[in-house]
């Protein structure tokens, strides 16, 4: 079955970096969109960034120029490099992979990584 798994996540202080990555696997059918969101205690998950397998790439307004997604399409990776880390992006960051067509249609998740940004 599809699986997503991410990884990289850590205890950072403020204007440090973390890189965190994500493979996906199991869809015969491909991911056409892979990305990032985090969610913090009690509030509802954010979109941080995604990434199509044609390279367009779209941020949140509140990591724009410090986060940078990539990918790498041969394994079904992405990678987020953060840089310039704020207390408020503590959260659970979760990899997201999209299957646009197949059975499979529909968005995959992993379980999560956990980046806390200390002050």
């Amino acid at each position: 079955q599809v699986q997503v798994v991410e990884s990289g996540g850590g205890l950072v202080q403020a204007g440090g970096s973390l890189r965190l990555s994500c493979e996906a696997s199991g869809s015969m059918f491909g991911f056409n969109v892979m990305g990032w969101y985090r969610q913090a205690p009690g509030k509802e998950p954010e979109l941080v960034a995604g990434i199509t397998s044609d390279d367009v790439r779209n941020y949140a307004d509140s990591v724009k120029g410090r986060l940078t997604i990539s990918r790498e399409n041969a394994k079904n990776r992405v990678f987020l490099q953060m840089n310039s880390l704020k207390p408020a992006d503590t959260a659970v960051y979760y990899c997201a992979a999209d299957v646009g067509m197949g059975w499979e249609t529909g968005r995959y998740w992993g379980q999560g990584t956990q980046v806390t940004v200390s002050s």
